[in-house]
């Protein structure tokens, strides 16, 4: 299961313990957001797109009242923004769809956190499953997620 996964890969960090498991799905901004307690912004969410090689990804994780500007996104990295097809999430991400993460990603996978984010203290990112979530300042999330860089590639929803 990814969230066994993403604990393992959390051990490095000491920060196993802090993923929150709930009941309720938190797979959406909207659920998530409900389950955690806070605003629907503060869940960053991860999107998912094909890289510029076959069987690549990237990960650009952005504040949950936040989507891809299309136009953005092709100037930074040098191609149309294209989601991956659901039976390919997966093995892309190496995580179930609503449960994508920027945590223990195969090494095909690049992640790249959007500037809409550092407007709060913390974020709340999935941990691998459709129902886990763990607050992480700006700084934990750069760094526990090996982020390539910071990126302005998105626009309110």
């Amino acid at each position: 299961m990814a969230i066994d996964k993403v604990r393992e890969y959390m051990k490095q960090f000491g920060k196993e313990q802090d993923i929150r498991e709930f009941n309720e799905s938190s797979a959406t901004v909207e659920l998530a957001a409900q389950a955690v307690g806070v605003e629907p912004a503060r869940i960053a969410k991860t999107l998912s797109f094909c890289g510029k090689e076959e069987g690549s990804c990237l990960l650009v994780v952005t504040a949950g009242d936040q989507k891809v500007d299309n136009s953005k996104f092709k100037h930074f990295f040098g191609m149309k923004a294209k989601m991956p097809k659901g039976e390919d999430v997966e093995k892309l991400t190496g995580h179930a769809i609503g449960g994508v993460c920027p945590f223990a990603n195969p090494p095909h996978t690049e992640v790249y956190l959007d500037e809409s984010m550092k407007r709060f203290t913390t974020v709340f990112p999935a941990a691998g499953s459709a129902s886990s979530a763990i607050e992480l300042t700006c700084g934990e999330l750069f760094e526990l997620s090996r982020a390539k860089a910071w990126v302005d590639v998105c626009k309110p929803v």
